[in-house]
């Protein structure tokens, strides 16, 4: 059996047992976090950092966790609301006047914090080259006009929605997302968790490892597989070298290229199912938590094809809210339980083609602990 290291206390055994299952089945190295009342009662690692097993997972590892990415750029949203800054339902172009183009000047914060604005597609082809300017991008959102009327209809933002979100902070703070989630986010709760990496952390970066049988060309953008289930519609092929890239480390990507382990997802996240605290640290207040699971929109979601709840910045399961990323990582608070649980991995597991369940069975273990 793997080697599991970390904290974990007792009545969350089954927590570990669940890490340690996985990684002898299906994992090579993963961090698993579990915060209640805004405290680690879980933060374990094992396995290994390089697919080809000869670099421990450490304490420190990082790893991409892709769209997990996107419950810390809808956090940093929700602070900016709490504090007065932000009016979820203000129009986007009371804070980006060239926004109001193309018919989009009814389109709401809340829109595109819901994924209902309209917008799910990159404007124009796109390569991820294109990812990495931020002016062109946001420009051509600007210029696009949406796909439905907004509010209407959800369609998952998968690129557009970091794109969206950053840009409204950018002009309200005049600091880029990554910018201001390290400032306003990162270093008062002292969370390693990054959305753009610098040079200085390259070393702790487990490299995401393609799902068994492929190769590091697979990607997002692939067409259904033959059980019809949908992967991520970004129109931008991002491919598993892509991600690995120093390219994508250094760019600012807020949907997709954060970079963190299970200890700093979960310690962010802790917040909004905490009453706004973690660690002694108030980040919001208990009001301006409330948006992260008061529902905006329900209804079958366009691109990924299934019935979806989205709040505002999170998808609603249940009691639950929270969001994963392509390949597996994910993250789920419970405000009731004011409970969070974080699963970060480098192994993929293409969803086309085999069943997910290794973050499921962190989150059912983590609840037995609370009984």
């Amino acid at each position: 059996m793997t080697d599991v290291r970390g904290l974990c206390e007792p009545r969350f055994g089954a927590v570990r047992e669940a890490l340690e299952a996985s990684l002898d089945e299906y994992d090579v190295g993963a961090s698993v976090a579990v915060y209640l009342d805004g405290e680690p009662v879980v933060d374990i690692w094992g396995g290994y950092a390089d697919a080809g097993r000869s670099i421990a997972w450490e304490r420190d590892t990082l790893a991409g966790v892709n769209s997990t990415t996107k419950n810390m750029t809808a956090l940093c949203a929700l602070i900016l609301a709490d504090r007065g800054r932000l009016d979820l339902s203000a129009p986007v172009a009371a804070y980006w006047p060239e926004f109001a183009a193309a018919g989009k000047e009814d389109v709401l914060v809340r829109h595109v914090l819901s994924h209902t604005a309209g917008l799910p597609h990159l404007p124009g082809p796109t390569v991820v080259e294109d990812l990495y300017d931020w002016e062109k991008v946001t420009a051509g959102l600007a210029a696009q006009a949406p796909e439905w009327e907004p509010g209407t209809a959800a369609g998952y933002h998968a690129l557009t929605f970091g794109f969206l979100v950053g840009e409204i902070v950018r002009r309200i703070t005049g600091l880029g997302l990554g910018e201001f989630f390290a400032e306003e986010v990162a270093k008062p709760l002292g969370a390693d968790f990054h959305i753009g990496l610098s040079r200085d952390h390259d070393h702790r970066v487990a490299p995401l490892i393609a799902p068994p049988s492929l190769t590091d060309e697979y990607d997002a953008g692939a067409p259904p597989g033959p059980d019809g289930v949908r992967r991520e519609t970004t129109g931008a092929a991002i491919r598993v070298k892509d991600v690995n890239s120093v390219a994508w480390r250094r760019a600012q990507i807020p949907a997709v290229n954060g970079f963190g382990n299970a200890r700093s997802v979960a310690l962010v996240q802790s917040v909004l199912a905490n009453g706004g605290t973690a660690g002694g640290v108030r980040l919001l207040s208990p009001r301006g938590c409330e948006p992260a699971w008061q529902e905006v929109f329900r209804g079958e979601d366009r691109i990924l094809g299934t019935p979806m709840s989205w709040t505002a910045g999170y998808g609603k399961f249940g009691n639950t809210f929270g969001w994963g990323g392509w390949g597996g990582s994910l993250v789920a608070s419970d405000p009731d339980s004011r409970m969070t649980v974080a699963y970060v991995m480098n192994q993929m597991i293409d969803r086309d083609r085999q069943e997910d369940n290794r973050g499921m069975e962190i989150i059912m273990a983590a609840y037995s602990g609370l009984r």
